[in-house]
């Protein structure tokens, strides 16, 4: 277990919320990267790794070496123009340039045994359904699932939802079918499926059964 005074003799391993990792003072508090030190950081890195001096760089996007030097030791504010010329001489998308400046980004933490009980169709059959996070991004939802399965469960009439399902067996065996297939899955079997094919358990082989199941839905249309 590492301890606070491990953390003080290895500052290389702290890490901002953006989760990029900077040399600094442990005693520092961690902030985010500000705009101009992840513009600097992201081009002096694409730079090197192309093997470009600074020189050769500026020559390339059609900027002075000046110029270049300051952006890179974050002492200037690129133009939308300055940045769009980076971007096509490194060959990379705009929005690369900007990666560690980005805002709070959400996350969704359930401490052991406190996720929501949550009613689906199969609940009156039994089956048991522990929400273990619920995510928006920006296209999609990600949903992730504890599902149980005890002597009082039976099968169910099987399912069908929008978006790609992914399962883990965490804990006893179970027949599961999936549109004109079935699949003996067991503790460390995965089965990723299209949520459209009908899908489900179809017999209950040795219980408990604890399995996760995260469903990515597709882009809602607006």
């Amino acid at each position: 277990m590492s301890t606070q005074g491990d953390q003080a003799a290895d500052p290389e391993l702290l890490r901002n919320r953006a989760g990029t990792a900077r040399e600094r003072d442990p005693a520092e508090p961690l902030e985010e990267l500000d705009l101009e030190e992840a513009i600097a950081r992201n081009v002096r890195m694409q730079r090197q790794q192309q093997g470009l001096s600074v020189g050769e760089m500026a020559e390339k996007v059609g900027i002075s070496k000046a110029m270049l030097s300051k952006i890179e030791n974050a002492q200037t504010s690129c133009s939308l123009s300055t940045l769009a010329r980076l971007a096509t001489g490194l060959d990379v998308p705009v929005t690369s340039l900007f990666r560690g400046a980005d805002s709070e980004r959400p996350a969704s933490y359930v401490a052991q045994g406190t996720g929501a009980r949550i009613v689906r169709a199969g609940t009156k059959e039994g089956h048991e359904y522990e929400l273990l996070g619920s995510l928006r991004g920006e296209h999609k939802r990600l949903e992730c699932l504890l599902v149980t399965l005890s002597e009082k469960s039976e099968t169910y009439p099987l399912f069908q939802h929008p978006g790609t399902e992914f399962i883990y067996v965490l804990e006893g065996s179970m027949d599961y079918s999936h549109s004109r297939s079935v699949y003996r899955l067991g503790p460390g079997d995965s089965l990723q499926l299209d949520g459209e094919g009908r899908h489900g358990p179809v017999a209950l082989v040795d219980l408990p059964i604890r399995f996760l199941s995260v469903i990515a839905f597709p882009e809602v249309a607006l």
